[in-house]
């Protein structure tokens, strides 16, 4: 497993997550360096991985690219058509390969652009909507995706055609969007609430408020309807979403705000599911922790690994690490996106 970090000073971080001990009873992990490259020219605002391919988005207004088993940076993607900051970066991954297909970015100017990823090729760019995109998803069917943005419009993107399909405002500005792993579902973050919606319609479920009443700056769902948060009171919440109940909390993460989190479970080539357990955590000064969140009934729960980039990290993604074929980066060529969804099957 790898796991990938942006930060204010520009640097990209990548870690490779390795057991050291193979006692089931007493793990210990460690997170090896990968990499640190100064990619951008100003601070990372945004890091997507998926496989063995990673991306990084700046306030530069470009997107570097990086392939994680060679621990090689592949250059940048100059002619994105966005001339603005990145804001959202999402490999769409479809559940039968191993290897991302699309990678789907979007910027302050509120434009969104769909990329090929074998090789990297522009497939379609468009401008929804005018203001500056807070955050993006993708469902797990790749045909769609939901915006929320800097002035509180809400929109769902039609990926195929390449268009918006529906817009609203919501009266508060959402920072944050997450579909869960079944698609049916979606997770919308504003200031310190998390609403849970149903996918087909948008209705809200259920509210789930942070008992802290601070500001929620990550989230990552899990399995079996679980939602991790994080942000300014430093601790990881998880949610029963099923149930709108807190199910547990590690208090006092990291010693600063928290500004990234991931879920490190992935799927094996049989289908179940391997290290469903372990979260990872990145805090604004600098630290990145692994944790078993099985540990997190237990007083003073301490991180399975830990790393200090000594750099003020903004943003953090994960990715089981797979020896691949090396993605590639082609020339720009504007096509169909539905052209390009047939030449990816």
């Amino acid at each position: 497993m790898s796991i990938i970090a942006g930060s204010y000073e520009r640097f990209i971080w990548g870690f490779k997550l390795k057991p050291t001990k193979h006692d089931a009873d007493n793990q210990t992990l460690t997170l090896s360096p990968l990499f640190s490259y100064p990619s951008h020219i100003s601070p990372i605002t945004t890091v997507a991985c998926s496989g063995p391919a990673a991306a990084s988005g700046g306030s530069d207004d470009t997107i570097h690219l990086y392939d994680l088993p060679s621990a090689s940076s592949l250059g940048s993607l100059l002619d994105h058509n966005h001339a603005a900051s990145i804001t959202a970066l999402s490999f769409y991954t479809p559940s039968s390969l191993s290897f991302p297909r699309n990678l789907i970015s979007a910027a302050a100017d509120g434009s969104v652009a769909i990329f090929d990823t074998d090789p990297f090729v522009l497939l379609k760019s468009f401008r929804p909507h005018k203001k500056a995109v807070n955050d993006l998803a993708i469902h797990p069917s790749g045909k769609l995706a939901l915006a929320v943005y800097r002035d509180e419009f809400f929109a769902m993107l039609n990926l195929v055609r390449g268009k918006r399909s529906f817009c609203c405002r919501l009266g508060h500005e959402a920072s944050l969007v997450k579909f869960d792993p079944s698609g049916e579902r979606f997770f919308m973050v504003v200031s310190n609430k998390v609403g849970v919606h149903q996918s087909e319609d948008a209705k809200l479920l259920l509210e789930l408020e942070n008992p802290s009443r601070k500001r929620i700056l990550c989230a990552a769902p899990g399995e079996s309807g679980t939602l991790f948060t994080g942000g300014e009171d430093r601790a990881i919440t998880a949610w029963d979403t099923n149930s709108g109940k807190l199910a547990y909390s590690i208090e006092d993460a990291h010693p600063a705000r928290i500004k990234g989190i991931i879920v490190l479970t992935r799927n094996d080539s049989d289908g179940s599911l391997e290290d469903p357990y372990l979260i990872g955590s990145a805090s604004s000064d600098g630290i990145i922790r692994v944790w078993d969140v099985r540990m997190a009934a237990k007083e003073n729960t301490k991180p399975l690994a830990e790393t200090n980039t000594k750099s003020r990290l903004t943003c953090l993604a994960g990715s089981a690490l797979k020896s691949m074929r090396r993605p590639q980066i082609g020339k720009q060529q504007t096509q169909k996106v539905d052209e390009g969804h047939e030449n990816s099957e």
